[in-house]
């Protein structure tokens, strides 16, 4: 099989950031006495949009608390910011898909503001043709995100493998018809992502980049 379209999912396949959003959640929590999740109830909604994660990594959390929340979400995970950076040959990687023509793209749980300062921060925002965001469409694992990619890329599902260290990164690629690649590298366990029976699970960004290249 060979692939036009890569999709990645940014936090946990492409930026190093899941511990960060875990302690960005756990530190919110506590900021508003709030019971603290344990980290791998926090990791668990990574890739999820904000309203969803939330919903199940603090049941607790009342509408109106909610923006206070939010509030101090974003203080924790931006005194973090500077500790954000890419995994090691992710920037080789796709400078190697882009040096063979294949199309890059981005569907995250992350708003469309994060998304832009992250991609901004590592210099990537020109790398990507097309790129959607949980709060500009239906959260993972509705298959919109990569439906409006596929349309606004003119690619059809058997020339598409999504790529993502979640379950809810692959539910999404199954429930669109698309190929999918779970890394271990991130938020969710092998089992997990074994259960979404991906097309091959990696443990390292250079597996992924082999596994790719042998389908160019």
């Amino acid at each position: 099989m060979s692939y036009s379209l890569v999709v990645f999912d940014w936090d946990g396949t492409l930026m190093d950031s899941t511990h960060s959003i875990v302690a960005a959640i756990q530190g919110a929590c506590r900021d508003l006495d709030l019971p603290v999740p344990s980290a791998s109830q926090a990791s668990w909604v990574i890739g999820l949009s904000l309203e969803s994660a939330l919903r199940h990594a603090v049941p607790e959390l009342t509408k109106a608390m909610t923006p206070r929340f939010l509030e101090r979400y974003r203080v924790n995970y931006l005194l973090r910011d500077p500790e954000l950076k890419l995994f090691d040959g992710v920037r080789e990687l796709l400078a190697d898909l882009a040096r063979r023509n294949v199309q890059l793209a981005v569907a995250t749980g992350k708003s469309r503001v994060g998304l832009n300062r992250a991609l901004a921060a590592s210099g990537l925002t020109e790398v990507f043709q097309a790129t959607r965001t949980a709060d500009e469409t239906f959260s993972k694992p509705n298959p919109a995100m990569l439906h409006e990619i596929m349309d606004e890329l003119s690619v059809l599902p058997e020339h598409v493998v999504m790529i993502g260290d979640t379950s809810h990164d692959l539910n999404m690629a199954a429930n669109a018809s698309v190929h999918s690649v779970g890394v271990t590298y991130g938020a969710h366990t092998r089992k997990e992502l074994e259960g979404c029976a991906p097309q091959v699970i990696v443990e390292t960004v250079a597996e992924l980049s082999a596994w790719l290249a042998a389908r160019g």
